[in-house]
């Protein structure tokens, strides 16, 4: 049996994968760390992708000299307010907001019976499918705040197999973020990346954006991989 022909679940990351969602925390990011006085550069932004909350404003407070500048009630503010801006930046998310591809590469796995899950860091991404038009696709969502490690552990990967009752390594995970990518391959899962390989280098596949993600475009892939 070939490694496509194993395959029956699919494990999704949010945030780059299913819609451009970084956008929007990054909006809301940008005026914490403004508040508190870190500068703002492409490199912190890029460094907040894919894991918590909490960790983020870490990273910021950091980045500002001032990581033991707040109490942790403080923090929780600071995190409160970040996450305020962000879902009333989430209430404008229509189903245009798919990332291309998307939509389709998902209903062609439910017609090919693969079971489907999400795994993402996000504690908001039940309000964020709602408003995308794709909660029903997604009845399978693991609660990040039932977890006990971020990505890169892979926790959340293997909790999202178990939601759908199959092995890591009966499944293949979609991510954008080097971290997530990480996890996907402890978990045993088959690590599908979307975006730069020489960022996501432990991703078994890797292509340049959703518009390319099919199933015959993987099946071709793990083919021409396993001739390689």
């Amino acid at each position: 049996m070939s490694r496509f022909e194993q395959l029956q679940g699919a494990l999704f990351d949010l945030d780059g994968v299913i819609t451009d969602t970084a956008r929007l925390h990054a909006k809301a990011w940008q005026a914490v760390a403004t508040q508190v006085g870190a500068d703002w550069t492409p490199a912190l932004a890029d460094s907040l992708k894919g894991i918590d909350r909490m960790s983020s404003l870490e990273l910021i407070l950091r980045a500002a000299g001032k990581q033991d500048a707040y109490s942790a009630t403080e923090k929780q503010a600071l995190a409160t307010a970040k996450n305020e801006r962000y879902l009333a930046l989430v209430d404008t998310l229509t189903p245009a907001d798919i990332l291309p591809g998307i939509e389709a590469f998902v209903g062609e796995l439910k017609n090919h019976g693969f079971r489907i899950a999400l795994a993402s860091a996000s504690k908001n991404a039940p309000k964020v499918l709602a408003r995308l038009g794709l909660a029903a696709d997604f009845p399978h969502i693991v609660d990040p705040a039932t977890l006990q490690h971020g990505k890169p552990d892979p926790e959340i990967f293997e909790r999202a197999a178990a939601s759908i009752q199959l092995p890591a390594t009966a499944c293949f995970g979609v991510e954008d973020a080097a971290a997530g990518v990480t996890a996907i391959r402890r978990s045993g899962a088959l690590a599908v990346g979307i975006g730069d390989p020489a960022v996501l280098r432990d991703a078994d596949l890797v292509f340049a954006n959703t518009g390319d993600l099919t199933l015959s475009a993987l099946q071709q892939r793990l083919a021409g991989d396993a001739h390689a």
